[in-house]
């Protein structure tokens, strides 16, 4: 009984993709209905086709018993076919760009009929990063049309990549007057594809910073993957709209003598040459230095607006930049009396010191270097000796401390001379023989003359004279010789003062030192207990005499020792030798020994 064969059944993937350079396979799987009587022979043969050619070409054929590679071909020693229960498949070692075709897998059951299937082999080759160029030179805002801004390359792809464009992250589409994307497609012989964009766009001024970039796309097995360039800014030339001029230096007031440098800037780009000159003087260009206009040195005269405008500018609109710039001053101080001011003794003055300035100023007026009013006004009241001297104003800007200035005035008091010290008369008292130095300062003006007057004593000179504006010196020396009187007379042509001067002299002694009544009490003591021994002595002697029958006891033949009768306070020694001495020695003890003032 025959049996009916069925038709082949074959299973093959639409589509294969790899990478370039990478190894392929590409499954074919068939089946026989009949599965329980399959044929004994079975012709398996692998043919190519390239896209768009109905040509093919056998790169492989065999059996179950031989495999057998054709020669000659572009894939001879590349390939290799594999069976097995399910099927068969096609191996490619080492796959390249010229390999992206239709492999064809056909399957002969000779009587049980044969089946063909096909795969599409996919061939990617991700390009290399995109390299992006900004334009050198600077794009003008004035630009009618579009401008080339940039370029981007993505080379050596497959299939071909694309690029797109980005402003600040944002896609450019191209749009008519505005974006412009040209694109230049090429291929290299080993079938790799470069990829060149060219951006025009028409530039505002905000776009001098925005960033540019580029990204490329392409495909890769199973995904699109992307790649981004770095971004660039481009240079946009656009004209100056705003101009602001300020003070550069010096920070903060100027005052005279300053040297003052202004800048002047623009919006524009590149930045414009500029013209200064003062509002007063429109029509008169002031020298300058690219946009510094340098003023050296400064004074009042140059306080003023001063502006600044843009050259070469393409349109007649008014665009320029003013300050206005004060020059601070502080004239010299003006002191009203002025130099020198004769007062007369209790009389009153009111001087007046006064500068000059742009600014709020501050007076203090000193004297021997410590203040002794503030303002522009000194009152000066029921003058004296001491009111005289010089004052010295001094004037100060407290918001400029560099400006400050100075005057004095010379203040002269007039009057009669007054001598230094309270007393009219000086009372002293010296040794005779001592020189004594005396000593005379009076006030005045005129100065004084001091004239001196001396009675007791012929040896004297005035040993100091020293006359100046307001006080004179006079020193007189004088030997004491007896008591003196002297006078010191100041006098000018307001009046004449007097001073006395009295010396009492002293004689000089060289004897002992002066009695003291201790020293005197103390003798008599001394003088008692002698004249106690010499009466014991003599007691003494007379026991011893008749003792050795030396003195008679009879009536007729002794001597008496007469005892007149005293109290018990009186001792009296009477003895025969030297009366006259023993009285003097007794009265010198009673009175003590004081010396005279000669004998010290």
């Amino acid at each position: 009984m025959a049996k009916a064969w069925a038709k082949v059944e074959l299973t093959m993937h639409e589509a294969v993709e790899v990478y370039a350079g990478d190894s392929a396979q590409i499954p074919c799987q068939y089946n026989f209905t009949d599965a329980d009587n399959e044929p004994s022979f079975v012709m398996i043969q692998w043919f190519v086709k390239a896209a768009g050619n109905s040509a093919r070409t056998r790169i492989f054929y065999g059996d179950r018993s031989q495999h057998i590679v054709d020669n000659n071909t572009d894939y001879s020693g590349r390939v290799e076919v594999i069976a097995d229960d399910q099927g068969t498949r096609l191996a490619i070692q080492h796959v390249q760009l010229r390999d992206e075709r239709e492999f064809l897998c056909q399957v002969n059951g000779l009587a049980a009929g044969n089946a063909e299937g096909k795969t599409h082999l996919k061939v990617f080759a991700p390009p290399e990063a995109p390299v992006i160029e900004g334009v050198v030179s600077g794009i003008s805002i004035t630009n009618e049309v579009p401008s080339q801004v940039a370029s981007c390359e993505a080379r050596s792809g497959f299939p071909k990549p694309n690029i797109t464009w980005y402003r600040d992250s944002v896609p450019l589409v191209p749009t008519l007057g505005y974006t412009n994307v040209l694109t230049l497609v090429s291929q290299q012989s080993s079938g790799f594809i470069s990829v060149q964009s060219t951006l025009e766009y028409k530039v505002i001024k905000e776009d001098k910073d925005a960033r540019f970039s580029c990204e490329v796309s392409f495909f890769v097995p199973g995904a699109i993957r992307t790649v981004e360039s770095n971004s660039i800014n481009i240079t946009v030339h656009y004209p100056t709209t705003m101009v602001e001029l300020w003070k550069q230096s010096p920070q903060g007031l100027v005052k005279e003598g300053d040297t003052v440098e202004l800048r002047c800037q623009g919006d524009g780009n590149p930045p414009p040459s500029f013209v200064f000159n003062r509002e007063q003087e429109l029509d008169v260009d002031l020298e300058n230095q690219g946009d510094v206009l340098k003023l050296s040195p400064v004074s009042r005269k140059d306080s003023g607006i001063y502006q600044c405008r843009p050259l070469n500018r393409d349109d007649s609109s008014e665009v320029k930049g003013e300050m206005q710039l004060t020059v601070h001053y502080l004239d010299p101080a003006v002191v009203v009396p002025k130099d020198s001011e004769f007062m007369l003794k209790g009389e009153d003055l009111t001087a007046t010191c006064n500068a000059l300035s742009s600014l709020q100023t501050a007076t203090v007026w000193y004297k021997n270097g410590k203040q002794v009013g503030k303002g522009n006004t000194l009152h000066l009241k029921d003058a004296n000796y001491e009111t005289a001297g010089e004052y010295i104003c001094e004037v100060t800007v407290p918001s400029l401390p560099a400006l400050h200035t100075s005057g004095s005035v010379h203040i002269i008091v007039q009057g009669s001379p007054q001598l230094v010290g309270g007393e009219q008369e000086v009372r002293l008292e010296e040794a005779t023989g001592r020189i004594v130095n005396l000593s005379c300062e009076a006030h005045g003006h005129p100065p004084p003359s001091i004239s001196w007057i001396v009675i007791g004593s012929q040896i004297w000179n005035e040993v100091v004279s020293k006359p100046n504006e307001h006080v004179t010196h006079s020193v007189l020396s004088v030997k004491v010789t007896a008591d003196i009187s002297a006078s010191c007379n100041a006098s000018n042509d307001m009046g004449t003062e007097v001073k006395a001067f009295s010396i009492k002299a002293i004689p000089r002694f060289t004897s002992a030192a002066p009695f003291s009544p201790a020293e005197g009490s103390g003798v008599i003591i001394v003088v008692i207990i002698l004249c106690l021994l010499l009466l014991a002595i003599l007691g003494s002697v007379l026991y011893f005499l008749h003792k050795k029958g030396k003195i008679p006891c009879g009536r007729s033949g002794k001597q008496e020792i007469t005892k007149e009768k005293t109290t018990k306070d009186d001792i009296v020694v009477e003895m025969k030798t030297n009366t006259k001495n023993e009285e003097a020695v007794l009265l010198k003890a009673v009175n003590g020994d004081k010396k005279g003032p000669d004998e010290q």
